[in-house]
């Protein structure tokens, strides 16, 4: 699950950079608000954390400008700013979540997780397409009952793809969700993983649209 990170202090940037990546997440690291709309104006991004002390641009301005472009993507608003009225008037702009500084790494990815759920659809923590049934919190799958042991990489796509369960997406859109910034991919990197699942999983758990991309296989699918 790729994430982006506002943050402009360096030492509690590195330090969210690095326990977020622990608890599964690709994490992007931005300093300043004008990267931030440019970042999540033209990438794939599943949810962001956003500082509220951000210099170029304000964090509030950073949000009302992203929810003005109709940019939808789950924002959880990170502050040392705990005045109600800031709160309110952040949840007004568009952030879906509000957080004061400090805050426990693993709060901070169990917020991530339900926006992400919330944006998607979904209520409940674990996902299930037929017999596939994935935990994001715990890291783990299970088909028919049994627990099959993935990579990290098995299981990002895995659950990037359960999130879009019925829908389409291409090789691009996964890449996006799997790596971060910098990080060279090969260019039969989706397809590998793809294979990895199905031989683990079920051939047909995954089915390829050809010239499209990939989706999950729904219990009512044909």
């Amino acid at each position: 699950m790729r994430i982006l990170l506002a943050e402009d202090d360096d030492m509690l940037g590195d330090g969210l950079r690095a326990g977020l990546r622990q608890l599964g997440f690709q994490v992007d690291w931005v300093r300043d608000g004008v990267a931030v709309e440019r970042e999540l104006a033209s990438g794939d991004y599943a949810a962001a954390v956003l500082d509220l002390g951000l210099p170029l641009k304000d964090g509030m301005d950073v949000l009302q400008a992203l929810r003005a472009r109709r940019i939808t993507t789950p924002v959880l608003v990170l502050t040392a700013r705990d005045a109600v009225p800031d709160r309110i008037r952040g949840l007004d702009l568009g952030a879906d979540d509000y957080v004061v500084k400090p805050v426990d790494l693993h709060e901070l990815g169990a917020r991530l997780r339900s926006l992400v759920r919330r944006s998607h659809g979904q209520i409940q923590g674990a996902l299930q397409c037929g017999g596939v049934l994935l935990d994001p919190s715990a890291r783990q799958v299970s088909m028919d009952g049994e627990v099959v042991a993935l990579s990290t990489r098995e299981f990002d796509l895995l659950h990037a793809l359960m999130l879009s369960a019925g829908r389409v997406m291409s090789r691009e859109q996964l890449e996006q969700q799997l790596y971060s910034w910098g990080y060279e991919v090969d260019s039969n990197a989706i397809e590998v993983h793809i294979h990895h699942l199905r031989r683990k999983l079920h051939p047909d758990v995954i089915q390829t649209v050809r010239g499209v991309g990939y989706t999950m296989r729904t219990q009512d699918s044909p």
